[in-house]
């Protein structure tokens, strides 16, 4: 399930109802990203994240196809905020479940580079004294080129 939201939710919700979906599994592994109430240099206010509907939905559901290709996943959910936001708040809740913990801790952490790097978003964090679109940063991306990488015998 893939769901684009500007409506707040809570990712302990989400997880429980994820689990009676999931049941059977072996193992459920779950990521939750919140608003970071400061970047580097300042304190943050708000976070306005924007979607390009529908190329977000379809490349956030291609990548949710790759995933259950590569590990043998009984169920994936994926919910992101768009809108307006505060710190604290929750951007991103994706949940995968298979019968063992490995291939249920790569999908969700192949999802949720796939979600920092490659998805459609555009993303303006505001301060007291800034308003910045914020881009991928270089460990994203090389986080995410660990996908890509020929594996070795």
């Amino acid at each position: 399930m893939i769901d684009l939201t500007d409506q707040p939710f809570d990712p302990a919700e989400s997880l429980r109802a994820f689990q009676v979906q999931a049941a059977g599994a072996g193992a459920i592994v779950s990521f939750t990203g919140l608003v970071r109430p400061n970047n580097t240099s300042s304190p943050v206010t708000r976070l306005y994240l924007q979607a390009y509907s529908p190329m977000t939905e379809r490349g956030i559901e291609a990548a949710a196809k790759d995933a259950s290709q590569r590990w043998p996943i009984s169920h994936l959910t994926i919910t992101h905020r768009i809108g307006d936001m505060g710190p604290g708040d929750p951007i991103v809740f994706v949940a995968a479940a298979s019968a063992h913990r490995r291939a249920a801790f790569e999908a969700a952490d192949f999802l949720m580079d796939y979600l920092k790097t490659e998805a459609i978003f555009w993303k303006k964090e505001t301060g007291p004294d800034h308003a910045t679109w914020i881009e991928p940063r270089l460990e994203d991306y090389r986080d995410s080129a660990r996908w890509t990488q020929k594996e070795h015998p």
